[in-house]
């Protein structure tokens, strides 16, 4: 066996035999008091789930590799981290004093800022330079209590570029512990030079076309595609288009939809039945229910709002119209955040999210947005074990102190124990 996990106080579990939790249910998670005890195989897989004298009397405490005891504190799931755009080069630490002075994100992007800005950079990036670049983000990410990160590309624009960020997240999977799940998003913006139109057959013909050759030869391993559905971006038809050509190909659909303006791009995400849409600050009534019957999982970046001083999105309807909700960091240039624990405050706070729902969102549902709910985002027998040792005996701790990460003791992935 490889990990024992004693003397735990409270563990909140989540969930128990279900995929997400919507609706009243996000208020309503799993958490167990007492001296309870998580058993992890060789295999990194729950083992058992007990009371200490129960999980002990079935394997003894000499059978196993290596034990944590929790002294009476609590143990939460690894957090799954649904948003970001970890790979770049160059910050965009001087375009914070324009939106402190009132700059919108488009008036930024049309003065050679925001996303172009990046996109410069991390074309002139050679790889070994990106991946130098992402580690230490991971790193931390990790550190933070992330143990499951969805990552995009975005920053090439170009199939020659798109492919090296993705094969920089090929490289990193195998020097940090944290899993990552990754994401083609060639259709993040307009080149410069270009239009919707033009970028959108280059998407489709070119680079998705070098993306899947490089997967079909064993050097890359893409699980989703994002658009930037957006006025002046791409709009709605472009999007549909580049969305069901990586749908046809295999991808699952994980996208940027009614962010600045209600697009309907979340009606639109329902219809080809996306797996996920993000932002959704301008989401309709329609677009709600319109998710709520497909099962599309909105994922919801608490920092975006809070930085580029958008209205919030509507959260509490979502919840209430049954979409189930998921969180995410969108760790970027432009919002450098790379805490869970920072977005559950925000979305408490600003979204009048409650702390289950919260914590159901930033685990269960987010492992859910990246087809992972069966094996991630709770602690349940047979799932895999990705754990927090808190130090402290309430597992609000990790939200109530704001952006303090020593609220964490030990980061648990695969039953390794890598913090």
């Amino acid at each position: 066996m490889k990990l024992l996990v004693k003397g735990i106080g409270q563990l909140v579990t989540v969930s128990e035999g279900t995929r997400f939790l919507a609706g009243k249910d996000m208020s309503n998670i799993k958490v167990r008091d007492g001296c309870l005890a998580v058993a992890v195989d060789n295999e990194g897989k729950i083992a058992m789930v007990g009371s200490q004298k129960e999980v002990t009397e079935m394997y003894n405490e000499k059978t196993f590799s290596n034990i944590i005891d929790a002294g009476g504190q609590a143990v939460i799931p690894g957090f799954v981290d649904g948003h970001t755009h970890p790979v770049w080069a160059g910050d965009r630490v001087h375009e914070f004093a324009m939106k402190l002075a009132g700059a919108s994100y488009m008036e930024v992007h049309a003065a050679g800022g925001g996303i172009h800005f990046t996109v410069d950079r991390t074309r002139e990036a050679s790889e070994q330079e990106l991946l130098d670049l992402l580690v230490p983000r991971l790193q931390r990410m990790l550190r933070a209590g992330t143990t499951t990160v969805e990552c995009k590309s975005g920053y090439g624009l170009d199939a020659v570029n798109e492919v090296k960020m993705l094969r920089v997240l090929e490289r990193a999977k195998k020097l940090v512990p944290i899993e990552i799940s990754s994401t083609f998003c060639g259709g993040h913006a307009v080149p410069k030079g270009s239009n919707a139109e033009a970028a959108t057959k280059d998407v489709i013909e070119n680079q998705l076309a070098a993306v899947l050759k490089e997967a079909a030869a064993g050097n890359l391993n893409v699980e989703n595609i994002d658009v930037f559905c957006e006025k002046g971006v791409f709009e709605i038809e472009d999007s549909r288009k580049m969305l069901k050509a990586g749908k046809a190909a295999g991808l699952r659909i994980n996208f940027h939809g009614d962010e600045l303006h209600p697009l309907g791009g979340a009606e639109m995400g329902a219809e080809l039945k996306a797996e996920a849409i993000s932002h959704l600050e301008e989401i309709s009534p329609a677009g709600m229910q319109g998710m709520a019957d497909a099962g599309s999982v909105a994922v919801i970046l608490p920092t975006t709002a809070y930085i580029l001083r958008l209205k919030h999105p509507p959260v509490r309807d979502m919840i209430n119209c049954g979409v189930i909700v998921a969180l995410g960091t969108d760790f970027n240039p432009n919002a450098y955040c790379l805490s869970m624990t920072t977005v559950m405050h925000l979305a408490c706070v600003n979204l009048k999210m409650s702390l289950s729902e919260a914590m159901a969102a930033a685990t269960i549902n987010a492992a859910h947005s990246l087809g992972r709910s069966a094996t991630h985002g709770s602690i349940e027998e047979g799932k895999v074990a990705d754990l927090i040792v808190l130090n402290e005996k309430k597992w609000e701790h990790v939200v109530y102190q704001f952006g303090q990460q020593d609220v964490i003791k030990h980061v648990v992935k695969n039953g390794n124990i890598v913090v």
